[in-house]
């Protein structure tokens, strides 16, 4: 199974999706995405622009904190680890798309898309994930954005 998510949607609908769902419904079928990778499932993520900003880092956040823009937690038992949200934006991603062969990893033969930040997102304290900045955008091995 291959599920198409955008962790985003888990921390702008989390205020409402109780409201509407119940405790029990929301804490086992709304964004489980531990759930879905323990079970073996593929989550090929994403931001859903427009219904939600392309910037990948604010997505990448709510993926392994799952914190909404109150403070609380959205069932924080369902975070993915910084290594999965990273994962599932990639070789994931690519995998769901048939692109694996061309796509999602740094290999020989593969396009050298890369995008170069600020901070070491799998390092950093969670709180500092957001204050990340994109350096430099590769595409195909050439750069294509670079911050002034």
């Amino acid at each position: 199974m291959i599920a198409a998510m955008q962790p985003i949607h888990c921390t702008s609908d989390g205020p409402w999706v109780p409201l509407r769902l119940g405790d029990e419904r929301s804490r086992t079928g709304a964004y489980v995405w531990r759930s879905l990778l323990d079970s073996g499932a593929v989550i090929a993520g994403g931001t859903d622009a427009p219904v939600e900003a392309v910037d990948p880092i604010p997505d990448y956040f709510a993926a392994v904190t799952r914190r909404m823009q109150n403070g609380e937690y959205f069932y924080p038992e369902q975070c993915m680890t910084r290594l999965e949200a990273l994962r599932v934006r990639t070789i994931d991603a690519a995998y769901a798309a048939f692109e694996e062969d061309v796509k999602g990893s740094l290999e020989p033969g593969k396009y050298a898309d890369v995008t170069v930040l600020s901070k070491d997102i799998l390092e950093v304290p969670a709180e500092e994930i957001l204050n990340a900045k994109v350096l430099y955008t590769i595409v195909g091995g050439e750069v294509k954005y670079r911050a002034e």
